[in-house]
């Protein structure tokens, strides 16, 4: 039986998706159990992985592969920005995870010699937001005393409906990307390997902050 490029994706990656979600520092933000500086520190490492993903999607947006998903609308980097600048407007932004350099390092790869390869991630970064922003919205905003919109920009797509509209066409999106069997299994390989990517960043970040000036800063 042949699958879908969806299907595949959503199949082949459960099991990462599920390590990855529970991981590190994911674990403890979920529950509600990580320090305001280290939360900051993660919002700094995914920083960086859009500061190389979205630019090469928008470079590539054309791209047969890319251009049934591409949506401006999805970009985080401007809400990442604005978010930091709510939380800690005064701090140094912290040295990044070796892992989160490494898939930074993969991404700028993928962006010269793959592009269509940026697909996988992203899948695995898109509907990841779309899928568990509303639930990350308030446990951040409850775990920090944030109102929206000021510093949970990162987690607004809109209400339920704008983002299960979203949701869908990507998901749409994905179903008419042109792929031969080969492409598909390429791009399954690419998404595991950025799910366990996360991974390894969550769970490098689960130390605690040694900072003191982001500390500091985060708590003024």
């Amino acid at each position: 039986m042949q699958f879908s490029l969806p299907e595949r994706l959503k199949t082949a990656t459960r099991e990462l998706h599920t390590e990855a979600e529970r991981a590190g520092v994911m674990r403890r933000l979920v529950t509600g159990r990580l320090p305001r500086a280290d939360y900051l520190r993660l919002m700094h490492n995914l920083a960086a992985i859009y500061d190389a993903l979205e630019p090469a999607l928008a470079r590539h947006a054309a791209h047969p592969a890319l251009a049934p998903v591409y949506d401006p609308a999805l970009a985080r980097r401007a809400a990442l920005a604005a978010d930091l600048a709510v939380l800690a407007p005064h701090a140094k932004p912290p040295p990044l995870a070796t892992s989160t350099a490494a898939y930074v390092a993969r991404l700028h790869t993928l962006d010269r010699s793959a592009p269509q390869q940026l697909l996988a991630h992203a899948y695995v970064r898109y509907l990841g937001d779309l899928s568990g922003g509303q639930v990350l919205q308030r446990v951040v905003g409850h775990s920090y005393g944030l109102t929206p919109p000021d510093g949970l920009r990162f987690y607004l797509f809109g209400d339920s409906a704008e983002v299960a509209a979203r949701i869908g066409a990507f998901r749409r999106g994905l179903a008419a990307v042109p792929v031969s069997a080969d492409d598909i299994d390429a791009l399954v390989d690419e998404a595991r390997a950025a799910f366990t990517l996360h991974a390894a960043m969550f769970r490098e970040l689960d130390a605690p902050a040694a900072d003191t000036v982001l500390q500091a800063a985060s708590s003024a």
